[in-house]
Protein backbone atom coordinates (compact mmCIF):
# COMPACT_ATOMS: atom_id res chain seq x y z
CA UNK A 1 0.00 0.00 0.00
CA UNK A 2 2.80 2.44 0.70
CA UNK A 3 3.84 2.27 -2.98
CA UNK A 4 0.36 3.40 -4.06
CA UNK A 5 0.10 6.07 -1.38
CA UNK A 6 3.24 7.98 -2.39
CA UNK A 7 2.22 8.53 -6.06
CA UNK A 8 -1.30 9.56 -5.02
CA UNK A 9 0.04 11.96 -2.39
CA UNK A 10 2.54 13.38 -4.89
CA UNK A 11 -0.25 13.93 -7.44
CA UNK A 12 -2.43 15.72 -4.85
CA UNK A 13 0.49 17.89 -3.77
CA UNK A 14 1.29 18.74 -7.41
CA UNK A 15 -2.33 19.73 -8.05
CA UNK A 16 -2.38 21.94 -4.97
CA UNK A 17 0.87 23.59 -6.02
CA UNK A 18 -0.37 24.27 -9.57
CA UNK A 19 -1.94 27.75 -9.71
CA UNK A 20 -4.64 26.81 -12.24
CA UNK A 21 -5.86 23.94 -10.04
CA UNK A 22 -7.27 26.29 -7.41
CA UNK A 23 -6.82 29.83 -8.64
CA UNK A 24 -10.28 30.56 -10.01
CA UNK A 25 -13.90 29.55 -9.83
CA UNK A 26 -14.34 31.03 -13.34
CA UNK A 27 -12.88 29.77 -16.61
CA UNK A 28 -9.31 31.10 -16.77
CA UNK A 29 -9.90 32.64 -20.20
CA UNK A 30 -12.85 34.59 -18.78
CA UNK A 31 -10.70 35.89 -15.92
CA UNK A 32 -7.96 36.89 -18.35
CA UNK A 33 -10.42 38.63 -20.67
CA UNK A 34 -12.12 40.55 -17.86
CA UNK A 35 -8.84 41.60 -16.24
CA UNK A 36 -7.51 42.73 -19.63
CA UNK A 37 -10.66 44.82 -20.18
CA UNK A 38 -10.02 46.48 -16.81
CA UNK A 39 -6.44 47.31 -17.82
CA UNK A 40 -4.49 44.51 -16.12
CA UNK A 41 -1.75 42.61 -17.98
CA UNK A 42 -2.49 38.88 -17.86
CA UNK A 43 -0.18 37.99 -20.71
CA UNK A 44 -1.77 36.09 -23.59
CA UNK A 45 -5.49 35.38 -23.19
CA UNK A 46 -5.05 31.64 -23.70
CA UNK A 47 -6.74 29.99 -20.74
CA UNK A 48 -3.55 29.14 -18.85
CA UNK A 49 -3.29 30.48 -15.30
CA UNK A 50 0.41 31.31 -15.33
CA UNK A 51 2.56 33.79 -13.45
CA UNK A 52 1.36 36.84 -15.42
CA UNK A 53 -2.30 36.01 -14.76
CA UNK A 54 -1.52 35.38 -11.09
CA UNK A 55 0.23 38.76 -10.85
CA UNK A 56 -2.75 40.44 -12.57
CA UNK A 57 -5.22 38.82 -10.16
CA UNK A 58 -3.15 39.97 -7.17
CA UNK A 59 -2.86 43.49 -8.61
CA UNK A 60 -6.64 43.59 -9.12
CA UNK A 61 -7.23 42.39 -5.56
CA UNK A 62 -4.78 44.96 -4.18
CA UNK A 63 -6.29 47.83 -6.16
CA UNK A 64 -9.83 46.81 -5.26
CA UNK A 65 -9.22 46.28 -1.54
CA UNK A 66 -9.93 42.56 -1.69
CA UNK A 67 -7.99 39.83 0.14
CA UNK A 68 -4.79 39.39 -1.88
CA UNK A 69 -4.46 35.63 -2.31
CA UNK A 70 -4.24 35.28 -6.09
CA UNK A 71 -7.39 33.14 -6.07
CA UNK A 72 -10.45 34.29 -7.99
CA UNK A 73 -12.88 32.93 -5.43
CA UNK A 74 -16.46 34.12 -4.87
CA UNK A 75 -15.59 37.63 -3.62
CA UNK A 76 -13.04 38.43 -6.34
CA UNK A 77 -15.17 36.73 -8.99
CA UNK A 78 -18.24 38.78 -8.14
CA UNK A 79 -16.30 42.06 -8.01
CA UNK A 80 -14.60 41.28 -11.32
CA UNK A 81 -17.89 40.35 -13.00
CA UNK A 82 -19.79 43.37 -11.70
CA UNK A 83 -17.03 45.83 -12.64
CA UNK A 84 -16.51 44.37 -16.10
CA UNK A 85 -20.23 44.27 -16.81
CA UNK A 86 -20.76 47.82 -15.53
CA UNK A 87 -17.89 49.27 -17.55
CA UNK A 88 -19.04 47.46 -20.70
CA UNK A 89 -22.11 49.73 -20.76
CA UNK A 90 -20.14 52.99 -20.72
CA UNK A 91 -21.82 55.41 -23.10
CA UNK A 92 -25.26 53.77 -23.03
CA UNK A 93 -27.77 56.65 -22.99
CA UNK A 94 -29.93 57.61 -20.05
CA UNK A 95 -33.60 56.71 -20.44
CA UNK A 96 -36.12 57.51 -17.71
CA UNK A 97 -37.38 54.14 -16.47
CA UNK A 98 -34.81 52.34 -18.63
CA UNK A 99 -33.81 48.85 -17.55
CA UNK A 100 -32.01 47.46 -20.62
CA UNK A 101 -28.84 48.19 -22.61
CA UNK A 102 -31.02 50.19 -25.00
CA UNK A 103 -31.08 52.82 -22.22
CA UNK A 104 -30.83 52.90 -18.42
CA UNK A 105 -31.89 55.08 -15.57
CA UNK A 106 -29.61 54.86 -12.52
CA UNK A 107 -31.34 52.04 -10.65
CA UNK A 108 -32.23 50.20 -13.86
CA UNK A 109 -28.49 50.16 -14.61
CA UNK A 110 -27.46 48.79 -11.20
CA UNK A 111 -30.31 46.27 -11.20
CA UNK A 112 -29.31 45.00 -14.66
CA UNK A 113 -25.57 44.76 -13.89
CA UNK A 114 -26.18 42.85 -10.67
CA UNK A 115 -28.80 40.57 -12.27
CA UNK A 116 -26.35 39.59 -15.02
CA UNK A 117 -23.99 38.58 -12.19
CA UNK A 118 -26.57 36.54 -10.30
CA UNK A 119 -27.69 39.11 -7.71
CA UNK A 120 -31.32 40.27 -7.55
CA UNK A 121 -31.90 43.92 -6.62
CA UNK A 122 -35.18 45.82 -6.22
CA UNK A 123 -36.09 48.31 -8.94
CA UNK A 124 -35.64 51.83 -7.48
CA UNK A 125 -32.70 53.54 -5.79
CA UNK A 126 -34.77 53.99 -2.61
CA UNK A 127 -35.62 50.27 -2.57
CA UNK A 128 -32.01 49.30 -3.32
CA UNK A 129 -30.88 51.45 -0.39
CA UNK A 130 -32.95 49.18 1.90
CA UNK A 131 -31.05 45.97 1.02
CA UNK A 132 -27.55 44.78 1.82
CA UNK A 133 -25.14 45.67 4.59
CA UNK A 134 -24.25 49.32 5.29
CA UNK A 135 -20.63 50.17 4.48
CA UNK A 136 -18.72 53.23 5.65
CA UNK A 137 -17.11 55.42 3.01
CA UNK A 138 -13.60 54.44 4.16
CA UNK A 139 -14.43 50.73 3.79
CA UNK A 140 -15.87 50.86 0.26
CA UNK A 141 -14.98 47.95 -2.00
CA UNK A 142 -15.47 47.65 -5.75
CA UNK A 143 -18.96 46.40 -6.48
CA UNK A 144 -20.55 48.21 -3.51
CA UNK A 145 -23.62 50.28 -4.28
CA UNK A 146 -23.16 53.99 -3.55
CA UNK A 147 -26.16 56.23 -2.98
CA UNK A 148 -26.77 59.93 -3.37
CA UNK A 149 -29.65 62.32 -2.78
CA UNK A 150 -30.84 65.38 -4.62
CA UNK A 151 -34.11 65.57 -2.65
CA UNK A 152 -35.06 67.85 0.23
CA UNK A 153 -36.05 64.82 2.34
CA UNK A 154 -32.53 63.32 1.91
CA UNK A 155 -33.86 59.96 0.65
CA UNK A 156 -31.65 58.09 -1.81
CA UNK A 157 -32.51 59.32 -5.29
CA UNK A 158 -29.45 58.17 -7.25
CA UNK A 159 -27.34 54.99 -7.18
CA UNK A 160 -24.07 53.90 -8.73
CA UNK A 161 -21.47 51.14 -8.41
CA UNK A 162 -18.18 51.83 -6.67
CA UNK A 163 -15.20 51.01 -8.92
CA UNK A 164 -12.31 51.62 -6.53
CA UNK A 165 -9.78 54.46 -6.62
CA UNK A 166 -12.41 56.94 -5.40
CA UNK A 167 -14.57 56.44 -8.52
CA UNK A 168 -18.02 55.07 -9.29
CA UNK A 169 -20.06 54.38 -12.40
CA UNK A 170 -23.70 55.30 -12.87
CA UNK A 171 -26.32 56.32 -15.41
CA UNK A 172 -26.96 60.06 -15.28
CA UNK A 173 -29.39 62.21 -17.25
CA UNK A 174 -26.66 64.29 -18.93
CA UNK A 175 -24.01 61.69 -19.79
CA UNK A 176 -25.66 58.27 -19.67
CA UNK A 177 -23.48 55.51 -18.18
CA UNK A 178 -20.26 57.23 -17.14
CA UNK A 179 -17.48 56.89 -14.57
CA UNK A 180 -17.25 59.72 -12.07
CA UNK A 181 -14.75 60.63 -9.34
CA UNK A 182 -16.01 61.57 -5.89
CA UNK A 183 -15.80 65.33 -6.45
CA UNK A 184 -17.22 67.83 -3.93
CA UNK A 185 -20.48 67.74 -5.92
CA UNK A 186 -20.89 63.99 -5.40
CA UNK A 187 -19.50 64.06 -1.85
CA UNK A 188 -22.14 66.62 -0.85
CA UNK A 189 -24.91 64.43 -2.29
CA UNK A 190 -23.55 61.15 -0.84
CA UNK A 191 -25.87 59.39 1.65
CA UNK A 192 -24.27 55.97 2.08
CA UNK A 193 -23.28 52.64 0.59
CA UNK A 194 -24.49 49.06 0.73
CA UNK A 195 -22.76 45.74 0.07
CA UNK A 196 -25.04 43.06 -1.37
Amino acid sequence: MKYLFIPVLATVMLLLATPSAQATTLPVKTVQTELTQLGYNTGPVEGIFGSETLAAVKAFQTTEGLPVDGIVGPQSSQALGILTTAKSFTGVPYVWGGTTPAGFDCSGFTQYVFRVNGVALPRTSQEQYQVGTPVSFNDLRPGDLVFFTFLANHQASHVGIYLGNNQFISATTHKGVTTYPFTPYWNNAYVGAKRV
